[in-house]
């Protein structure tokens, strides 16, 4: 998917929402259990309930590769599910040396044909740039994220710089604002305006809205750009809104209420 595809997107939606496709078993109605296949059961029911109030689809790999061969089977299945004019992301947050990010990237492109992945820039360039090499496919790089943990490393600062400012620097000459998008976290809302002096074209993937406290108006007082430049995720808030047979509307209820705010705020910063 293009970058002119995905802003038609959130024009034509007036949304910038990414949800979440973060199936735990021990979290989804009970009554789905009894299914051939509990998982892609409630990521169907999920997609058939929000699709039209989002662009992009977020599946955390974590929660299918624990299932092994059939978690794989409901990744692949929910991914041939989701909608073509919509984008999806593999968060699997992949990073090693070339040969293997080769690999990786043959993975996620080709077998399961997703538009993104996220990849940690840890390793460097030769770690990154082989799923660079796809074309209308996009690398999602970890810039700064919402966990408590990132204070450990991400705002080390040598000469003057912190390290998530070295990999927006760097990765510039990896990738551009066609392929090249960046993780950043909502609960840092203050720093979006450093963040977009470094990339003010590119799209940021955040996380971090609702349940781990980012406030959607604050990211868009910072982050957004002349085209949103955003996708704001959001997961346990949507696809856990409801636990029983009725869990899908109370997913779309929420998705609504999520749209809505964003409709005004892209209003708001005149991108509709």
């Amino acid at each position: 998917m293009t970058k002119q595809e995905i802003i038609h997107q959130i024009k034509l939606k007036q949304s910038f929402l990414c949800v979440g496709l973060d199936t735990d078993l021990s979290k989804i109605p009970t009554h789905l259990l009894k299914e051939k296949d509990p998982v892609f059961e409630f990521n169907k029911q999920i997609i058939d309930a929000t699709h039209d109030l989002c662009v992009s689809y977020k599946p955390n790999l974590a929660f299918y590769e624990v299932y092994g061969s059939k978690g794989w089977e409901s990744l692949q299945k929910t991914i041939e599910y989701i909608p073509d004019d919509i984008f999806t992301i593999a968060d699997a947050k992949r990073g090693d040396i070339g040969n293997t990010s080769s690999m990786y990237a043959k993975a996620f492109f080709e077998n399961l044909n997703f538009d993104s992945v996220t990849v940690a820039p840890y390793m460097g360039a030769d770690s990154v740039e082989p799923f660079l090499a796809f074309k209308n496919k996009w690398v999602i790089l970890l810039a700064l994220t919402s966990n408590k943990g990132a204070d450990d490393f991400q705002f080390f600062e040598s000469v003057d710089e912190k390290l998530f400012e070295k990999v927006l620097k760097q990765s510039k000459n990896w990738g551009n604002d066609e392929n090249l998008m960046y993780v950043v976290g909502a609960t840092r809302p203050e720093m979006f305006t450093e963040i977009r002096k470094l990339v003010p074209d590119s799209f940021l993937l955040v996380p971090g809205v609702g349940a781990q406290g980012g406030e959607l108006s604050e990211v868009c007082k910072y982050g957004m750009n002349k085209d949103c430049g955003l996708l704001v995720n959001s997961s346990r808030g949507i696809i856990y809104a409801g636990n029983d047979e009725n869990f899908a509307k109370k997913s779309r209820e929420e998705a609504i209420k999520i749209q809505k705010e964003m409709a005004i705020l892209l209003n708001k910063f005149k991108i509709i």
